[in-house]
């Protein structure tokens, strides 16, 4: 049952017909994880928290750095040298003060990433590195939990949804195979700070309609964006019969 303040605050949401009190208090029921609080993370964990997911886990083992602030909308000024997660607590308690925020300032990888995967209800995958990502997509389609996963560089980003809820669902090794030798990140490549933004507030939409049952969602459909020109191209994905993480393969 929302409290008064909780139907004044999330109103606007409770208007539209495709949420109503229903949605809205399944996104207070939600447990989302977000792995990395960077460029992508800040967004994401903005709109989540702002929208009321009840719980955010959020993972990072890095710190605030100077370099961070031109694109990095959850740490400011005066959070240098502070642990991201908890830069990134503070500044989403501030917004939000309703919901619940757990933080884990380390690298998950192995068991520890899939004890907490199988615990929440929703993936982030905020990171930068194709070893990461894999590990991700292993662990969400292991425990039967959908991924939202973006990506920016540059002037150009991209976002799909992987979902091992839907038997059709490819998942990220389907797209990307054993990887990519050019492994970019924002501190060789460079990124123009608003691409961030679009691409990590579109993994916050993308979640909420998959926790809600909302509209069509991005799965097996993956969205690359052109900065330069702003133009969007969509590509088909199919599921890789071969996959050794969601296909007929023996599991890697």
């Amino acid at each position: 049952m929302l409290s008064d303040d909780q139907l004044l605050r999330y109103s606007r949401h409770i208007m539209l017909p495709e949420v109503e009190v229903a949605g809205q208090e399944i996104w207070l029921n939600s447990r989302v994880l977000i792995l990395g609080l960077g460029g992508l993370g800040s967004p994401v964990a903005a709109y989540l928290a702002a929208a009321g997911i009840g719980e955010l886990v959020l993972v990072d083992d890095d710190e605030v750095d100077l370099s961070n602030l031109q694109r990095q909308i959850l740490h400011g000024q005066d959070r240098i040298g502070m642990a991201k997660v908890e830069s990134a607590r503070c500044s989403l308690l501030a917004l939000n003060p309703d919901i619940r925020i757990t933080t884990l300032q380390q690298r998950l990888d192995g068991e520890s990433l899939a004890q907490w995967v199988a615990q929440v209800d929703m993936v982030m995958d905020c990171t930068d590195n194709f070893t990461t990502r894999f590990a991700l997509n292993r662990a969400c389609f292991a425990a039967g939990v959908p991924l939202v996963s973006g990506a920016a560089i540059r002037f150009d980003g991209q976002i799909s949804v992987y979902d091992p809820r839907t038997a059709d669902s490819p998942c990220y090794q389907c797209l990307y195979g054993g990887g990519d030798d050019e492994n970019l990140t924002c501190s060789e490549s460079g990124v123009l700070a608003p691409l961030v933004g679009i691409i990590g507030a579109m993994q916050a939409m993308e979640g909420l309609k998959l926790l809600a049952g909302i509209g069509r969602p991005l799965t097996g459909r993956l969205l690359i964006l052109d900065g330069r020109r702003m133009e969007w191209r969509e590509l088909r994905l199919h599921k890789d019969p071969a996959c050794p993480v969601c296909g007929q393969a023996e599991p890697v």
